[in-house]
């Protein structure tokens, strides 16, 4: 995929640059995120030991027996295992598709609003694998590194806008995000995939950016333009993936593409290829009403939602029934 499609941004340059260069930046983030949606982005400051230290725990819940992982299974949007056959993200767009060949931890924002019905629904604790202690400390302590670097990614974005730096921030006060250790592990466990069959089926996010650490392999991440159609996302070990969900794509006036992106299954050359990612999902403030921005920034005025009728809706959709 060229390069001028999805773009590396190193964010140390983009916090010490002066105005041209920061200005510069901004337009190639602009560029970007008008064809493809997505962004490399260096320079993010978080530790790559935690990364390091997550997988190594992540696969050693995964490898347990189902019946030791059964008692935490849930639904798409829970705290806990989304076991084999849970979810179907093609559904999102409507396609009728075999259940996405992966496992999850799923985390998700818990710290309560003092809104009773917002709390019940959006903000429960989260739980913890007993098997695994070793998970907990570094999960933490990325989730913060997370937090920060969305809303600075927003700013960011903002900037490329022409609006003012808190533009989105304003309504990440105390936002929901959600927090995916994806396991795609090969063929002798998933079995051979059937048609139509992916890792992660063809879809886009639904929040408002997506921050994710990826394991590179030919059963990998593949992003879709209008001018290539499905192409190997490029990787770069220093980088983080960034692409932008529905959402902000709304909230935009669909100026900015929400990423379309998927996973391989397990390659025939390489059946045994296992990878786990790192999803960090980030929304905004419970029920904040997404109104898209006027022109000249807007290309299309979306009726504006309900953020969080709207990410529901969203979730329930990719539910394997």
């Amino acid at each position: 995929m060229p390069g001028t499609q999805v773009p590396v941004i190193d964010l140390g340059a983009w916090r010490s640059g002066g105005p041209a260069a920061r200005a510069r930046t901004a337009a190639r983030v602009d560029e970007a995120l008008r064809t493809a949606g997505f962004l490399l982005v260096t320079g993010h400051g978080v530790d790559p030991a935690l990364p390091a230290r997550i997988r190594e725990a992540a696969r050693t819940f995964f490898r347990l027996p189902p019946e030791v992982k059964e008692p935490y299974a849930v639904s798409v949007g829970g705290r806990g295992w989304l076991g084999p056959g849970a979810e179907a993200n093609g559904y999102a767009e409507g396609t009728e598709s075999p259940p996405d060949l992966k496992e999850s931890w799923s985390f998700a924002a818990e710290e309560p609003t003092g809104v009773p019905a917002v709390d019940a629904e959006w903000f429960r604790p989260n739980t913890w694998p007993a098997e695994v202690p070793g998970l907990r400390e570094p999960v933490i302590a990325y989730l913060a590194a997370m937090r920060a670097l969305s809303d600075e990614l927003l700013e960011l974005l903002a900037v490329a806008l022409g609006r003012p730096e808190d533009c989105f921030t304003r309504y990440t006060g105390h936002p929901t995000w959600g927090f995916n250790l994806n396991w795609y592990p090969g063929t002798e466990v998933v079995g051979e995939p059937l048609p139509g069959q992916f890792r992660i089926g063809p879809h886009t996010d639904f929040g408002t950016v997506t921050v994710l650490d990826r394991e590179p392999g030919a059963g990998g991440l593949q992003i879709h333009t209008d001018e290539e159609g499905w192409q190997d996302a490029p990787w770069d070990p220093a980088a983080l993936t960034v692409n932008i969900g529905d959402l902000l794509a709304r909230w935009t006036g669909d100026r900015w593409r929400a990423g379309r992106h998927r996973v391989l299954p397990p390659p025939a050359h390489a059946p045994a290829e296992e990878l786990v990612s790192l999803v960090y999902f980030y929304e905004c403030d419970a029920h904040t009403r997404v109104e898209s921005l006027p022109a000249p920034v807007g290309r299309v005025a979306h009726e504006p939602v309900d953020s969080h009728v709207y990410l529901r809706a969203k979730l329930d959709a990719i539910t394997v029934p």
